[in-house]
């Protein structure tokens, strides 16, 4: 179980001293940059051993990471993941959860998450990754240096990490250790970025599937004209500048 308690092997001040430097990394480290390849690694998950880049393998992939096992709030996240599944493969994508506990702690942790509503009667089947030394969570700027455990280490934020089948970073999220995510919102995010992948559009404040996008700036009218079949509305505004075009969502 992770963190090892302190002890005969590992006294109290080695701990402190080891937190004490994940702290200072946690603050020094740089953010991943949006469309920078995302950092590889290997590890032990509850699907036995992963090799990152291998489990992206060209597909959409959301990596999301938990400050520990056996706690109330990621406890209900990952049933939500489990109940929304359906919801991510049918988007083609494929989930991974980070917990800074060994694999043995999370296969323990799996039957609570299973019989809560939150998991809706669904089991959990993606992996969930073992980062007891925090070196994942180190490589991709996952550590609070505010958060720590009962032996003074840094705990991972509720970070979100959105991965493109180039396994470019299409976009990240961090949430503090007390607030839960919506996943409503993480799979809104996930239609907007393959919509703007697949057309040369953008989605405005507060859009979801199905309603109207807006013409990138990158295309001229004529270009925009050619490329949508249902044409594009030019919204009128004081400047004179027509910059906002709004066009029927293309994927419909």
């Amino acid at each position: 179980l992770a963190p090892p308690a302190a002890g005969p092997g590992r006294p109290r001040a080695l701990l402190q001293a080891r937190g004490v430097a994940m702290s200072a990394s946690a603050s020094d480290a740089a953010p991943l940059r949006l469309g920078a390849t995302v950092p590889d690694f290997e590890a032990d998950t509850t699907a036995g051993k992963m090799k990152w880049h291998d489990f992206i393998d060209g597909s959409w992939t959301v990596l999301f990471s938990h400050p520990a096992d056996f706690t109330p709030v990621c406890t209900t996240e990952l049933g939500s993941v489990a109940s929304f599944m359906p919801e991510f493969e049918r988007r083609g994508v494929r989930v991974a959860a980070l917990s800074c506990n060994d694999s043995e702690s999370h296969k323990a942790w799996i039957k609570d998450i299973e019989a809560t509503d939150f998991a809706a009667g669904n089991k959990i089947t993606y992996p969930i990754i073992a980062d007891p030394g925090r070196d994942i969570a180190v490589k991709y700027g996952m550590l609070d240096p505010e958060e720590k455990d009962a032996e003074g280490l840094p705990m991972t934020c509720r970070a979100v990490f959105i991965i493109k089948p180039d396994k470019t970073l299409g976009l990240s999220i961090l949430y503090p250790a007390t607030t839960g995510r919506n996943f409503n919102e993480v799979l809104r995010v996930i239609d907007s970025l393959q919509l703007t992948a697949n057309f040369s559009v953008a989605t405005p404040a507060n859009w979801s599937s199905g309603k109207k996008c807006m013409v990138v700036p990158g295309l001229s009218d004529e270009e925009a004209n050619a490329k949508f079949s249902k044409g594009f509305d030019k919204i009128a505004v004081p400047s004179g500048k027509g910059y906002i075009r709004l066009t029927e969502d293309p994927s419909q």
